[in-house]
């Protein structure tokens, strides 16, 4: 099999016939499948020829399109003849076992059966609900049973493309007969007879059957709503197998991929999860803290979203610190969250935004020029750590530099039990972060130090006595040891230098959008244009104004707050009493933040805002300070403002590019060239037309 799957050569002077027939000479085709294969182009011509081949050797019907069927009429092999290493192997192998598209049936409108053969996956592109009708499937790390409820799964285009994959499972001494028969019964409610009897045909012990079907949800829909962004979930491709299986995948919403488009993991990898998914379920240390990191677009993310995924198979939480300002995974960005998971992770970030336990709002997708904010914030997060699950801790990927001396910190901040590190040959240099290497450098407020290498501390002295006043940045820091584990990364990105802004942009736009979809009403409810949801009027005197990212004049506060993204905080001093507002702070608090809106607009002569925003009333009472940075609202929902007439509100062509704060640089993340300078943005000011 593996022999017929090769590709050949292309030569100067010969048709793709003879070379396909070089390699197969027993492959015979009449007139017209040669005419066809005349007519056809050289890309088309390889992938008929690669079906040709896999019909050939697995010794069934090329005409057939989505399900092989086995020929009648091929020829035994004559019983003196020697038996190929195939059947050596396995002297009686099902046709299930072999064949290359795994058997999809339609089960409705909307719904669709798939039977796994064991070892066997099935990658695809779309959303849907899947549910295990027999069997046992992993998807993403996390173990799919019979009769568990059913599970979302999001397989993106902005991602790598997710496997549904067939895994052992045990079984209480039946017969094959037995399970077919169960297995049958199950099927009774989602198919008819014949559907049934062509599915059952494929039947093997140990496979796995699943339901597939269409997932509708308020959030995807306002995303797709808007225009450009359809092709996240679904694209249009053109493709050469029209067949059953086409249009029953097509009717759930997803479409079968090749397996190389799938999520790849290296032995590396899958080694480090299974130490730590044991280190986790053990009694006596079943509290450890991961912390991982590596440079930019390596994988950390996906490795955090699949280790988190394995815990979950075997303990009910796991406690998620999320110090990336620019790629967050449940929260919009620009946010350092703790967070308790207990439902897996099956898709980017923007299709699980939850609400953390414990959230500040940094402002900024980049700590650069207030790194000492992003560590207080760190620590204030972390005292809410109670230690009663793992702790798996994402970083950020700038590791060069001062990047590199800020990670230090961090692990001198948060004594991990473990580091796991990620390298790559195509990533940037990381030296090895052993714990004599983080002992012997300084970071960027900690001193490095070897005479209290084997001293140790609790958390809750440390978290209180770690304050980086003046007289302590000299002192040394003293750590606990961890484990250093390495994982060389093959991951591959289709991120360049060129598009890597861009595409980080696209992702942080999704998750606001995400976040906003909570405003939508559930389905089957059509969706509501937001600039149709009534909004919270919110006085001036009840809440405190900040700018986060610059220091804009008093009197141009108010054209920084409207129309822009704001954090929904709660600081400890009362507010209430002032004089009519705006209030404004000085400083920028280390508060909490219960979440996010926008500010439709302001009424001067009433002295209100009008703020939009999912969180819940009774969370909003508690709401006092309005914090702003450089998380903006995406472009898409300003223009695509449905229902309108007329002049769009604060869109203009009349916008002077030269003022100060109006680069489009504004929000961006930092790369290698921005470091070099010295940027000092300041908000954007919108032009409100009536």
């Amino acid at each position: 099999m593996a022999d017929s799957l090769l590709l050949f050569k292309r030569g100067p002077s010969r048709s793709t016939w003879l070379r396909a027939r070089k390699a197969r000479p027993h492959l015979i085709l009449s007139y017209r499948p040669r005419r066809r294969l005349g007519r056809l182009r050289w890309r088309s011509r390889r992938r008929f020829r690669r079906r040709l081949l896999q019909a050939q050797a697995a010794g069934v019907d090329w005409r057939e399109g989505g399900c092989l069927v086995s020929r009648a009429v091929a020829p035994r092999r004559p019983k003196t003849a020697a038996p190929s290493p195939r059947l050596a192997k396995d002297p009686a192998p099902s046709c299930s076992a072999i064949l290359p598209i795994p058997p999809v049936r339609s089960a409705g409108s909307g719904r669709a059966v798939l039977l796994l053969p064991l070892g066997q996956g099935f990658t695809f592109s779309g959303i849907c609900r899947v549910t295990c009708l027999y069997g046992q499937v992993q998807v993403f790390g996390f173990t799919i049973s019979q009769g568990q409820p059913a599970q979302n799964v999001f397989s993106t285009y902005t991602h790598s493309r997710l496997t549904i994959n067939a895994v052992h499972y045990s079984v209480h001494e039946k017969s094959k007969k037995e399970m077919k028969r169960e297995a049958r019964s199950l099927l009774r409610s989602y198919l008819n007879q014949d559907d049934r009897y062509c599915l059952m045909k494929n039947f093997s012990p140990l496979c796995s059957i699943l339901l597939l079907e269409r997932l509708k949800t308020s959030t995807v829909n306002f995303i797709i709503s808007h225009p450009g962004l359809s092709y996240v979930f679904v694209q249009e491709i053109p493709t050469f197998q029209i067949n059953s299986e086409y249009f029953a995948l097509k009717s759930v919403g997803i479409r079968r991929e090749r397996k190389k488009n799938g999520l790849r993991l290296t032995e590396s990898a899958f080694s480090v999860m299974e130490e730590l998914v044991s280190i986790s379920c053990e009694e006596a240390d079943g509290c450890p803290v991961i912390l991982v990191c590596g440079s930019q677009d390596i994988g950390k993310s996906t490795f955090i979203r699949y280790l988190i995924n394995q815990l979950l198979n075997s303990i009910s939480c796991i406690d998620y610190l999320e110090c990336d300002l620019g790629q967050t995974e449940f929260t919009p960005p620009g946010c350092i969250s703790l967070l308790n998971v207990t439902e897996p992770v099956l898709g980017p970030p923007f299709t699980h935004q939850r609400t953390p336990q414990n959230m500040v709002y940094y402002g900024k997708p980049s700590c650069k020029n207030s790194f000492e904010n992003y560590i207080e914030i760190i620590k204030y997060v972390f005292s809410s750590y109670k230690r009663e699950s793992p702790l798996i801790v994402n970083t950020m990927g700038w590791v060069a530099d001062q990047g590199l001396l800020l990670l230090i910190d961090l692990i001198r901040l948060l004594s991990p039990s473990h580091v796991v590190q990620f390298s790559s040959d195509r990533g940037r240099y990381m030296p090895d972060l052993s714990p004599s290497y983080v002992d012997s450098m300084d970071g960027l407020y900690t001193k490095s130090t070897s005479k209290v290498r084997n001293r140790g501390f609790h958390l809750a002295e440390f978290a209180d006595s770690l304050e980086f006043a003046d007289e302590e940045k000299e002192n040394p820091l003293l750590f606990t040891g961890y484990k250093l584990m390495s994982v060389k990364s093959e991951f591959v990105s289709g991120k360049t230098p060129r598009n890597r802004e861009s595409h980080n942009k696209v992702l942080r736009e999704l998750a606001v959008l995400s976040y906003l979809g909570q405003l939508q009403p559930p389905v089957p409810k059509p969706l509501c244009p937001l600039h149709g949801l009534t909004p919270y009027q919110v006085p001036f005197n009840a809440v405190a104004l900040r700018i986060i990212h610059a220091d804009v004049a008093p009197t141009h506060i108010l054209y920084a707050v409207n129309a822009s993204w704001v954090g929904l905080c709660k600081i400890l001093d009362d507010v209430r009493g002032y004089a009519s507002g705006p209030i404004l702070l000085a400083q920028t608090p280390i508060c909490d933040c219960l979440g996010f809106g926008i500010c439709r607009g302001i009424d001067m002569e009433k002295r209100l805002y009008h703020i939009l925003t999912p969180v819940p009333p009774e969370e909003l009472r508690n709401v006092n300070c309005l914090l702003v940075g450089t998380i903006s609202i995406p472009q898409c929902v300003l223009k695509s403002q449905r229902g309108l007439e007329g002049t769009i509100p604060y869109i203009t062509t009349d916008y002077n590019f030269k003022l100060p704060g109006a680069s489009e640089k504004i929000g961006a993340r930092e790369t290698e060239e921005t470091r070099k300078e010295k940027v000092h943005p300041k908000p954007k000011f919108y032009r409100k037309t009536n």
